[in-house]
């Protein structure tokens, strides 16, 4: 993709100090959108997320908030709209894994993931919609899972919200296209990064089995696919899930 296919763009990723969130926004930087880098406690590894963006001549700065906060994330879309005076692209990426068997599940683990997983996108989207609306333009879109999909024993937290952003997202794509905007989520499978480096060596066999591409995707993969999404490209894109999983959930 041109490096100048977002220009004059500016793009909000949520959780994008590591990861995914990080990978993605360096990509979007890439093809030339001012980025918006949001972190919840990772200030050095936003920081380092906005020094690789700068030093290769892009635009962006870190903003920390806790998605999850209702009142929180609305100082920050009012901090952002004051400098930046609109939001082009909105990535919802910001997510944790509470994983455990429901029957050892805490209602504290259950209530952590469905709000930083989904109620986070419901925030960032609540306090953005009127920009969207006013300007009758944008993409939005919500970084879903493989589990959302499938489900996956001992992630019944994790899986429902997940298929809760399938949900929003469907609903969003449908309330939001006579203006003109589009939403869409991406289904990762299983991707190389902190998350899955913490699985043993068997497990990543075993999920290897799973998969007809028999390997892991790499964080790139998923960027590549939001360049996608948030470009010219995909103007007639909305309400789809597309999976970037190597087959995983055919």
């Amino acid at each position: 993709m041109s490096n100048s296919d977002l220009r004059d763009k500016v793009a909000l990723v949520t959780g994008a100090s590591r990861g995914i969130g990080r990978q993605i926004a360096i990509r979007l930087a890439e093809c030339g959108a001012k980025v918006i880098v949001n972190y919840c406690g990772s200030k050095e590894a936003a920081k380092e997320v906005v020094d690789t963006i700068i030093n290769t001549g892009g635009i962006a700065e870190a903003v920390q908030c806790d998605v999850s906060d209702f009142g929180a994330t609305q100082k920050m879309i009012k901090q952002i709209m004051d400098k930046y005076e609109k939001v082009d692209i909105l990535v919802n990426n910001a997510g944790v894994t509470k994983d455990n068997l429901l029957i050892k599940m805490s209602e504290d683990d259950f209530d952590i993931v469905v709000s930083t997983n989904l109620k986070g996108a419901f925030n960032t989207i609540r306090h953005l919609y009127r920009n969207f609306v006013k300007q009758r333009s944008g993409k939005i879109i919500n970084i879903s899972s493989v589990s959302g999909i499938m489900g996956n024993a001992g992630q019944a937290n994790y899986s429902a919200s997940k298929a809760g952003i399938i949900g929003l997202t469907k609903s969003l794509a449908r309330e939001l296209a006579s203006r003109n905007i589009c939403v869409n989520a991406i289904a990762p499978g299983f991707v190389e990064t902190d998350m899955t480096g913490r699985l043993s060596g068997s497990a990543i066999e075993s999920a290897k089995q799973m998969i007809p591409l028999q390997k892991f995707g790499k964080p790139q993969d998923i960027a590549e696919m939001v360049a996608f999404l948030a470009s010219e490209k995909a103007d007639y894109i909305t309400g789809q899930v597309i999976c970037v999983d190597g087959g995983m959930s055919i």
